[in-house]
């Protein structure tokens, strides 16, 4: 029982890291209707300027004080990311208004690759280290009721609580205020929310900002576990599943999705692996997207899409 535990808060944890990728898709996707491609791009190009900034800040302040570098880079991310969201509704997305879905993704794709090209221009192509302060030492659990207790990384709790933290934010954000209704209609029609006044181009780059930040927030943690390098981008690819299962427009669903993706990745390839030769974890998850696509293609808590005729 133990380790079935230890295998069940692993798969948890893991599964809490894919749904900070994920979120960043719902948002924009939950706001503007445009499935964001560039996703993984901004999530490498958020770390690389976290990574970039702390250590020159740090170089500056003669290493005394990480604390002080770490705080004042991320301000400088954020920033970048402002500035990334503030671009791509004036360069591409303000031109594209009405247009197709397959148009928009199509954007998407080549902002993915002038992120990717952009962010090692700026601030090169070495793999960077994140040291943001978060205990690497794994610590035991429950060693009272089992035998030797059960393994958790303190560093995975630690980004299950802030992925926690955000999801409640950005619940309340779209549920309590005026600028998140605003981001749902004009979600739902476009041109009619323009009729009412609402102004589309300030609300696509309020959008792109926070998912800027989600990113920023995803890349500093899978920084900070894997190193910032340029593969971190197919994080993207491993959060797809997640959004089809949970929903394209759901962030609890991102969150819940992730969970499931995570603890299934990680059981399959304990119990079933041995069975099979190895490499659940590789494909699960897709495997799981597809069954979800042909029964239940709006997800677990998506918005089911009736088309009267």
């Amino acid at each position: 029982m133990a380790f079935f535990l230890e295998t069940l808060f692993g798969g948890l944890m893991a599964g809490m890291l894919y749904s900070l990728v994920a979120l960043g898709f719902v948002l924009i996707f939950k706001a503007s209707g445009v499935f964001n491609f560039a996703q993984g791009a901004m999530v490498l190009f958020a770390a690389l300027a976290m990574a970039r900034f702390s250590e020159w800040i740090n170089a500056g302040l003669g290493g005394d004080s990480l604390l002080v570098a770490n705080i004042l880079a991320f301000m400088g991310a954020a920033a970048c990311m402002f500035a990334v969201a503030w671009l791509i509704e004036r360069l591409a997305l303000r031109h594209l208004v009405n247009q197709e879905g397959a148009t928009l993704l199509m954007a998407t794709l080549g902002i993915t690759y002038f992120l990717d090209g952009l962010g090692q221009t700026i601030f090169g192509s070495d793999i960077y280290q994140i040291n943001i302060g978060m205990p690497k030492e794994p610590v035991f659990i429950l060693e009272n009721t089992f035998q030797g207790g059960i393994l958790i990384n303190k560093e995975d709790l630690i980004a299950a609580g802030i992925a926690a933290v955000l999801v409640a934010g950005l619940t309340l954000f779209f549920q309590k205020t005026s600028t998140g209704r605003a981001l749902r209609a004009v979600a739902d029609d476009h041109q009619a929310a323009q009729s009412i006044g609402i102004p589309l181009n300030r609300i696509w780059v309020i959008v792109w900002c926070v998912a800027g930040i989600v990113a920023l927030v995803a890349g500093m943690i899978w920084g900070s576990k894997l190193g910032v390098q340029f593969s971190l981008t197919t994080v993207a690819l491993r959060a797809l599943p997640v959004i089809i299962l949970g929903g394209l427009t759901s962030v609890p669903g991102a969150i819940i999705g992730g969970l499931i993706i995570g603890v299934g990745e990680k059981l399959s390839e304990v119990y079933l692996g041995p069975l099979v030769g190895g490499g659940i974890e590789i494909w699960f998850a897709y495997v799981l997207a597809l069954v979800f696509l042909l029964f239940r293609p709006q997800g677990l808590f998506g918005e089911k899409i009736i088309d009267r005729v």
